[in-house]
């Protein structure tokens, strides 16, 4: 029998965040707060009920129905507050029924919340934040590791926000297509946190986190079916979403331990993942703009990974050239000297990434401690200790301590 305590979790970073959209499309996004509170309502019976009872055979329309009762509850309670008090909110107990959970509504109702979090009347970053904790479940935590903030600053840019969205009236009927454009970018910017997430999780003992990187798959796969939202770069951030997930099972062991690039079993990458990745790929391309984003770079970097040509190194490093040029970040500056080790030796690379000074950052080090290990292995021991000493991710230790092991091992000899 399957542990409700073990796929409750689940449900609730997949289910949860419907819930809500589906909830807010009923009577309103200023009211996302009894939204919010009818979903943690389902989920607490749904905990309680399951561990009594075991799982029900269809686990997300028990939660669907769970929450169309507690609207319906919520509406009648409404109803007859309404009749002594002419204020408040004007929805009437009929209003329940228009609730529905079919696939088609949880579509449009997510899409119009990913819009409706990505306000211009807040700040980018504050959309953004709001986007990955009401769309997305993120905790304050992993909202804080998104951006490297603290979790205080999160806390107050959230609480801010959603004053905003309760004071402003929002349908995505009431947008144009100017409107849409607008805030797509923003849209786009969350999927991508969302997805990286789950790709390189930077909060959880686990190193990947496959439900993230689905729910991120999913949410942008619905926006490539709106006329308006079915962009080159949307078609470019799924294809490097579908590239990045075929090789999800050959980056952990069995223990959830990282495995490195050069070690991965090919035989593990999902073909079917791949082709969807090209598909979206040439999608993103047919159009008559010259405009390269950084969407298409990063996907054809995923795409060249998953290519066995002599020369995909080459091909690689010159994606990362254009693409540190037009959003530079470390993480970027570190892939391409890695990149760069791959063309030209991990001799000259090391004068290369240690251009980058970026002596607080766990990845510099392990990058510096690969790239020494065949040159010095004094300078490579000493940065893979800087890297385990700086990195949080439990997994990552793991790693970088059998490095480090073999590396003494052979100091030795």
């Amino acid at each position: 029998m399957t542990n409700p305590n073990e796929i409750t979790p689940h449900l609730f970073r997949t289910e949860y965040s419907k819930i809500v959209a589906v909830l807010c499309r009923s009577f309103d996004i200023k009211h996302i707060e009894i939204a919010e509170d009818i979903a943690s309502e389902t989920f607490l019976k749904a905990s309680e009920y399951w561990a009594l009872n075991g799982l029900p055979d269809n686990p997300a329309a028990w939660l669907y129905t769970v929450a169309k009762n507690k609207a319906k509850d919520y509406f009648k309670h409404l109803s007859i507050i309404e009749k002594n008090k002419k204020e408040g909110v004007r929805t009437t107990e009929k209003e329940y029924q228009t609730i529905d959970f079919d696939t088609k509504s949880i579509s449009d109702s997510q899409l119009e919340m990913i819009f409706a979090t990505c306000n211009p009347v807040n700040s980018r970053e504050t959309q953004i934040c709001l986007a990955l904790q009401i769309l997305c479940g993120f905790s304050v935590e992993e909202i804080a590791n998104a951006f490297l903030s603290k979790t205080e600053t999160i806390k107050k840019r959230l609480q801010r926000g959603r004053e905003a969205l309760r004071t402003h009236h929002f349908t995505i009927d009431s947008l144009s297509e100017q409107d849409i454009h607008q805030r797509l970018e923003t849209v786009l910017t969350t999927l991508y946190l969302l997805f990286n997430e789950g790709y390189f999780s930077r909060t959880n003992n686990l190193l990947i986190r496959k439900d993230l990187c689905l729910e991120a798959l999913r949410l942008t796969l619905i926006l490539t079916d709106n006329l308006f939202t079915n962009t080159p770069k949307t078609n470019a951030l799924l294809a490097l979403m579908c590239f990045q997930s075929s090789r999800l099972d050959a980056r952990t062991n069995g223990e959830g331990e990282a495995i490195l690039f050069d070690e991965q079993d090919e035989k593990l990458w999902d073909k079917t993942l791949i082709e969807k990745g090209n598909y979206y790929l040439i999608e993103a391309c047919q159009t008559n703009s010259t405009s390269v984003s950084k969407y298409h770079l990063e996907a054809g970097i995923a795409y060249w990974h998953t290519s066995s040509a002599k020369d995909k190194w080459q091909q690689i490093l010159t994606l990362y050239n254009q693409l540190v040029i037009i959003e530079y970040s470390p993480v970027t500056a570190l892939n391409r000297a890695f990149a760069f080790s791959k063309v030209y030796g991990n001799k000259i690379a090391v004068t290369e990434a240690e251009k980058l000074t970026l002596t607080g950052n766990e990845y510099y080090h392990a990058l510096l401690g690969y790239l020494y290990s065949e040159i010095q292995a004094d300078q490579a021991i000493y940065h893979f200790e800087e890297a385990i000493r700086l990195t949080k991710s439990k997994p990552e230790k793991l790693t970088l301590q059998k490095q480090l092991n073999v590396l003494k091992q052979q100091s030795k000899m």
